[in-house]
């Protein structure tokens, strides 16, 4: 019993860092762009790396050899995909077109296997409740909907108002538990003396009272302590338990 424990760890370790180096080799695909066949392909590796971390009936280097070819097969896949545009949409398919001028596409939705059901409910989603304002609305290969209202019921902006505006910028973390990110300041074209100045202003005599401060696309200091001084706190829990 205790010697199955062990090698069970033990292959649980080696399932664990395997995967975690395998995961790193295929990218950093976000999770919502996953096409079906990224879907399966995740499914089924952590379905090996279980495998080979609890299957005790046969060699362990069995599984983690399968494991390493299928990974490998998925990274080549990856690799010709970018390289070969027509195998990118062998593979992963492509983006069907299932409204144009507010006409459903009957045919198209057949093919794609998507109910009229599913479609309204993916346009009620993206808050088009009438079909008749919808100029394209399009299934992408993972499965989401992009929608393209007609030009009527699109939203203003400032460039259809002639408002000028400031180039967007990004927020910047400064200070994280207390720890003065320097690199960032410097991203930023700012350095320490203004930092400090900034926390002196708002009563703050110490980085280390900072739990977090970061700098806005705006150029000013947003700043939050560990001691938060906050009155008539907002409690929506209906559970008085320590969990």
């Amino acid at each position: 019993m205790i010697e199955e424990s062990l090698v069970v760890i033990v292959r649980a370790l080696i399932s664990f860092f395997t995967l975690l180096i395998y995961t790193r080799l295929l990218g950093k695909q976000q999770m919502g762009n996953l096409t079906y066949f990224d879907y399966i392909n995740g499914i089924t590796i952590g379905s090996m790396a279980g495998t080979l971390a609890t299957d005790l009936s046969t060699e362990a280097w069995v599984h983690w050899l399968g494991l390493t070819v299928f990974v490998s097969v998925v990274g080549l896949l990856q690799y010709t995909d970018l390289k070969n545009r027509y195998l990118s949409k062998v593979v992963d398919s492509e983006p069907v077109v299932v409204i144009q001028n507010g006409k459903i596409l009957e045919n198209n939705l057949k093919t794609a296997r998507v109910t009229r059901d599913e479609l309204f409910m993916q346009l009620r989603q993206k808050n088009m409740f009438d079909i008749t304002q919808v100029q394209y609305a399009i299934l992408e290969p993972d499965g989401n909907f992009s929608v393209l209202p007609k030009a009527a019921h699109q939203p203003v902006t400032p460039k259809d108002l002639n408002i000028p505006v400031q180039p967007a910028e990004m927020m910047t973390e400064v200070i994280h538990d207390g720890v003065v990110l320097k690199q960032n300041l410097e991203q930023r074209s700012k350095d320490m003396a203004w930092l400090r100045l900034q926390l002196k202003a708002q009563g703050i005599q110490d980085p280390k009272e900072v739990s977090f401060a970061a700098i806005l696309p705006n150029g000013l200091l947003y700043v939050d302590k560990f001691e938060d001084r906050v009155s008539n706190k907002a409690d929506i829990s209906d559970y008085k338990g320590p969990f």
